[in-house]
């Protein structure tokens, strides 16, 4: 039996033999390809504090509980908040890592209590790219393929680092490009895996991404690189635009962005020169409190290139978890229904009432991190599924204290993890091979999971387990099977329309998917944009300073992924695997800021502002830039998140990760 693989957005076929996971060929990994986190994916299954019985708190502990007694608590405590508070006194954490169908049973479960207070954790990764790009072009994914990623006549990687998040699709991929003789151009403060195979590195000061786009699309217009044909029919305001451009210092930007201008000058004829390039974009870009105007200053360099529409080019999104695109598709957001349809539009609202019998409600309701801010407050009881904000969110202590100060907490989930501490009722659900369903991956592709075995125990399937207590709340929830809800959805979202089981079978069907297609378009904006306009604008953006002041005493600290570890590490930090390969954090610190605090590579290290504190190891390296030092967001000991800020991008409600004031020194 075949399954996909519960972490990276790529997407890989594989099935379990003899505890391991084993590549298996499929609608992406066609020659069976797997990552390190693929192969221990199965590990999950047996881990020591794996979820094998409802658990309720009583007298401050939590004890072993019946189904009945688990859900007739969490029942009680959403209804005394729904008595004394409405609808938005509740909160759902949808989840990413999980199937279309569970999130779209929960977001429709949350819009049937009266509140659009749902959310996944894409809203931490790239709710700001999906906003700019929404904006822009008129759909917020992948514009082209992985498939036709082999045709690039240049590949640029902006903040993302696919070597080792990403494994399989850069090395059956872009690789495959590059290889072919494509330039590989890689924005990044740290000297990644990526990095270390690139053309020209482009080593930015975190948070300077803008003044460097600029740059570079200053000098394509200095030097005439531009498309013109492309400009001309299918962008509007570049005139405008272009004059905002000569104004542009490429020098000075360069200078700002902590790059050189000739580095800076050769990546943009590199990547303006080739017919077709193709630029990929991570949580490099995404996460700060400007986030989505770093996309637009990216859709900017891509317009002006005439780089959407065809093989080879396009923006494209590397999505971090394996259903980051599938959540959000179907409704699991607090602003947007399924089908990314505004909750403010009576049409929508609507056609959705014919769907489900009921009118959703017309308010926007709170993203991720604004309902763990009203924990407590305004927020009195809440459902987390799936994921474990104890540790995944910025500011982590004002995030425990939210959590401890709900009435009730409601946790599904396969793992005793961070956030299940501070649970009221405990519902242990399924991993990816004990489900059926479906996922989304990061180009579209829609795929199955066939249930390979049974959760063990007294565990049930997340379908299950959200039905159970949805059916308890309401009546207006009535389905039964993920198959039944994949059914429905199909109706819900557009882009999913035409689609079924049997269709998607062991492959694969990719939105959107045009009445008789096979497989669905893989390249979008061929001719027009998404809602059919015929043009796409141009939009000068100007530098917004990070959050944090940092002082002359001070380093900046950026946070991401290693290839062993996996987001919150809830799973893989239980993985004897993977462990092994990555036992623990560090903190990377380059060579003169360790001198200049007499810190030795291995010495302990205290890594402190005003948020939080965590003590660590010293990784001395000049992989990272004078000024940066790097931590991991996978380990609770150290918890990077102690440390990350909480101010938000006012259009997409993403928090600053990537930048954070700290000052570091001995113990």
């Amino acid at each position: 039996m075949r399954s996909v693989c519960p972490f990276c957005g790529v997407g890989c076929t594989l099935r379990g033999e003899d505890g391991r996971g084993r590549g298996a060929p499929g609608a992406v990994n066609r020659r069976g390809e797997l990552c390190p986190k693929g192969v221990a994916a199965y590990e999950i299954h047996d881990a020591d504090d794996r979820l094998t019985t409802p658990l309720v708190r009583e007298d401050g502990d939590l004890r072993p509980a019946s189904w009945d007694e688990a859900l007739d608590r969490a029942v009680a405590g959403f209804e005394a908040a729904l008595d004394a508070g409405g609808p938005d006194s509740l909160g759902f954490l949808a989840s990413s890592n999980c199937t279309n169908e569970e999130n779209y049973l929960l977001a429709k479960l949350a819009r049937a209590l009266g509140t659009n207070n749902v959310d996944n954790c894409a809203r931490l990764c790239h709710s700001s790219t999906v906003a700019a790009m929404s904006d822009r072009l008129g759909a917020g994914a992948m514009t082209n393929s992985l498939d036709d990623a082999t045709e690039a006549g240049a590949v640029l990687v902006w903040g993302a680092n696919p070597v080792e998040n990403h494994p399989v699709a850069y090395s059956s991929y872009l690789n495959q490009a590059v290889k072919s003789g494509a330039p590989l151009v890689v924005a990044d403060p740290r000297e990644t895996k990526t990095v270390q195979r690139a053309d020209i590195h482009l080593q930015l000061r975190p948070g300077y991404d803008i003044p460097l786009l600029n740059a570079l699309c200053a000098v394509v217009v200095d030097e005439g690189l531009w498309d013109e044909s492309f400009v001309a029919a299918r962008t509007e305001g570049f005139e405008s635009f272009a004059d905002a451009l000569r104004d542009v210092d490429i020098a000075a930007n360069a200078e700002l962005a902590g790059v050189a201008e000739t580095t800076v000058r050769e990546a943009a004829r590199a990547f303006a020169g080739a017919d077709a390039a193709a630029t990929y974009t991570g949580m490099g870009t995404s996460q700060h409190h400007y986030g989505t105007l770093n996309v637009h200053a990216l859709c900017n360099l891509v317009l002006l290139t005439g780089n959407l529409g065809k093989p080879g080019a396009g923006l494209n999104p590397l999505r971090g978890q394996n259903n980051v695109q599938g959540a959000s598709d179907v409704g699991a957001l607090p602003d947007l229904l399924p089908g990314y349809r505004s909750v403010a539009d009576a049409d929508a609202r609507a056609a959705l009432e014919d769907v489900w019998g009921f009118e959703p409600p017309a308010e926007p309701g709170l993203t991720e991190v604004e309902l763990t801010h009203a924990f407590g407050d305004d927020v009195r009881a809440a459902f987390v599924f799936g994921e474990n904000p104890a540790v995944t969110e910025p500011n982590a202590s004002r995030v425990r204290d939210g959590l401890d100060a709900l009435d009730t907490l409601v946790v599904l989930d396969v793992v005793r993890s961070e956030t299940v501490e501070y649970a009221d009722v405990v519902l242990p659900g399924s991993t990816f091979a004990e489900k059926t369903g479906t996922y989304t991956n990061t180009d579209r592709q829609v795929q199955r999971l066939f249930g390979e075995r049974d959760p063990p125990a007294d565990a049930r399937r997340d379908f299950d387990a959200i039905g159970a207590f949805a059916r308890r709340l309401t009546d207006d929830v009535a389905l039964e099977t993920p198959e039944e809800a994949f059914e429905e959805l199909v109706t819900a979202v557009p882009q999913y329309a035409g689609m079924s089981y049997d269709g998607i079978g062991e492959g694969s069907q990719r939105w959107p998917f045009p009445e008789g297609a096979e497989e669905g378009e893989a390249i979008l904006h061929r001719e027009t944009f998404g809602g059919g306009r015929e043009r796409a604008e141009f939009r000068a953006v100007g530098h917004v300073e990070p959050a944090d002041d940092v002082a002359d005493d001070e380093l900046a600290l950026t946070t991401g992924r290693v290839l062993q570890h996996f987001n919150s590490g809830a799973v893989t930090r239980r993985s004897t695997t993977l462990s092994r390969l990555y036992p623990g954090d560090a903190l990377s610190i380059h060579p003169a800021d360790a001198e200049a605090r007499d810190i030795a590579d291995g010495n302990p290290v205290v890594v402190e502002n005003d948020r939080g504190l965590v003590e660590t190891t010293a990784r001395v390296t000049d992989s990272v830039r004078p000024g940066v030092v790097f931590l991991t967001f996978h380990f609770a000991e150290p918890l990077a998140n102690e440390l990350t800020g909480d101010e938000l991008d006012p259009e997409a409600k993403i928090p600053e990760y990537k930048h954070s004031a700290v000052t570091v020194m001995k113990p």
